[in-house]
């Protein structure tokens, strides 16, 4: 594919070692001659290696800017605003468990640091585009007449819809908390301030380089544990469905809301698989174990607060401004993940620190590798 020629164009990521942020940093060098602005405190284990990706598949050494800084950090955040075109912020809190144990960091990050990067977007006058990755976690509990009642592993009645724009907003854990008030955040802004800002409500991201936790990245989590041949904890029945997005439609979709930018500026969107892409959690294990080849043990545990019974993706409104529609399904997600982690076991070693803020990405990987 030709790279798309794109003067001037300088794109600033936020959480851009992670999953999301270095799949959309890999496309844009790959595709396009943006100067890509990684900006992310390396907190998540491993993501420096996410970071030797990057660099290796930059074609020359100027078009990659790393800085190792927090989202909480006014004065970092505005320094790397100020020439920015176009700002993804993907940096989150991103657990409801560890909500739970500190909202207070959970709200500082998620909603205090998101307020830095708009006012900072704001106060530089330049009025960048600016995309803010938002969670399902935002509607709460979806009501019961809007779920299928007792569909098991993924069968929906006739007559149930998915969740669109429309569905009330209901906050509910302190994550869906401080997410929302991001969401409405980042919303109002393109409202009261005219930065043309669009929200994504996304549901279950999933696919290469995600490195998936029992908090966090659960089809990855699944997959690795049945490779490594480690129990899982299902909390609930098992029941729960979600659709599941591969990170390859994702990215397709951040160059569909940018290229259409006239038409998404000041939006909110749901974007997800949808219900060709919905799978419960008993569904998803019985498609790895006939997929990998591997027998999952797993265990029954009390449900969590803030889990949603079900929730699976309208994605209509995307697809009238853009045209996107997700191009893969769960099996080929489930395949993808697996092939990567075979060809990066040696990632999954035993990592036996934690980055702090402010170190220098040489010092990170010199440590990473003794």
């Amino acid at each position: 594919m030709l790279k798309t020629l794109s003067p001037n164009r300088s794109v600033l990521i936020f959480g851009g070692a992670g999953f999301i942020g270095s799949n959309w940093a890999h496309h844009l060098l790959m595709h396009t001659d943006a100067q890509i602005h990684i900006f992310d405190n390396l907190s998540r284990k491993r993501v420096e290696h996410n970071l030797r990706w990057l660099e290796a598949s930059a074609d020359n050494a100027t078009r990659l800017e790393i800085t190792v800084a927090d989202i909480c950090d006014a004065a970092a955040v505005k320094k790397a605003v100020y020439r920015a075109t176009e700002i993804y912020h993907f940096a989150a809190q991103v657990a409801v468990t560890t909500s739970l144990d500190n909202p207070r960091a959970d709200f500082e990050v998620n909603a205090g640091g998101t307020l830095n990067i708009l006012e900072a977007a704001r106060q530089g006058g330049h009025s960048p585009f600016l995309l803010f990755t938002s969670t399902n976690k935002v509607y709460g509990h979806i009501e019961a007449s809007s779920q299928p009642p007792g569909a098991p592993r993924g069968h929906f009645p006739a007559g149930w819809n998915a969740i669109r724009e429309s569905q009330p907003l209901d906050f509910y854990s302190p994550y869906g908390c401080s997410k929302g008030a991001a969401d409405q955040y980042v919303h109002d802004y393109a409202r009261i301030y005219r930065l043309p800002t669009v929200v994504f409500r996304m549901s279950c991201i999933a696919g290469p380089r995600q490195f998936g936790n029992e908090d966090q990245g659960w089809v990855a989590h699944f997959i690795y544990s049945a490779l490594q041949k480690k129990a899982l904890s299902i909390y609930g029945d098992g029941q729960q469905v979600r659709d599941v997005l591969a990170v390859q439609d994702l990215v397709r979709a951040f160059a569909a809301v940018y290229e259409n930018r006239d038409k998404t500026a000041g939006e909110v969107f749901n974007v997800g698989g949808g219900i060709r892409n919905a799978v419960s959690l008993l569904e998803l294990i019985d498609l790895i174990e006939s997929s990998l080849g591997e027998r999952i043990r797993y265990g029954f545990r009390p449900p969590r607060p803030g889990d949603q019974p079900i929730y699976v993706t309208d994605f209509a409104k995307l697809t009238a401004r853009t045209g996107w529609t997700p191009e893969r399904g769960v099996a080929a997600t489930v395949k993808d993940i697996h092939q990567w982690y075979l060809n990066n076991q040696a990632l999954f070693a035993p990592v036996p620190f934690a980055v702090p803020a402010g170190r220098s990405l040489s010092a990170v990987i010199q440590k990473a590798a003794s």
